[in-house]
């Protein structure tokens, strides 16, 4: 069991600069992100109309999955909460959007999304960090686990 919460909740490695990074990370992309997300559901009748549809599943439905990784994954995302598996949807829009959406475009045309995807990625492996929700969580885990071998 403890190999899991570390998995979902890794531990911070304790370097206040590290941490502090992280957060800033978090919350900068995090809101740049969703400000993407914000504009779709701005635009919503009309790009549900034309929104790529990669996963052949209806341009309106994809809309939908974009606007939740790019919403409520990115909100996920600054709070530290569920911090891997909110970026897993994030990390697959922007595959889409590098590999499928913009794969024959020249790289500035599709240089943001790599980015994204880069930085997703970074934060994926470090985890969220001390400053962040998974690290309170991860502590009440692993105390009550300990409590209860006792």
């Amino acid at each position: 069991m403890t190999r899991l919460i570390n998995i979902i909740f890794p531990d911070s490695a304790g370097n206040q600069r590290f941490d502090i990074s992280l957060l800033s990370f978090r919350l900068l992309f995090g809101l740049l992100f969703m400000i993407h997300g914000l504009s779709k559901i701005n635009d919503f009748g009309q790009m549900a109309l034309t929104f790529p549809d990669p996963l052949g599943v209806g341009s309106e439905i994809s809309l939908i999955l974009a606007i939740f990784g790019e919403v409520v994954c990115s909100a996920m995302l600054m709070l530290g909460l569920l911090t891997r598996l909110s970026l897993l949807p994030m990390m697959f829009t922007m595959c889409i959007a590098f590999f499928v959406i913009h794969a024959g475009a020249p790289f500035s045309a599709k240089e943001l999304s790599f980015i994204y995807l880069a930085t997703f990625m970074i934060i994926w492996i470090s985890g969220a960090g001390k400053y962040s929700l998974d690290y309170m969580i991860r502590g009440k885990l692993i105390t009550s686990l300990n409590q209860n071998k006792k």
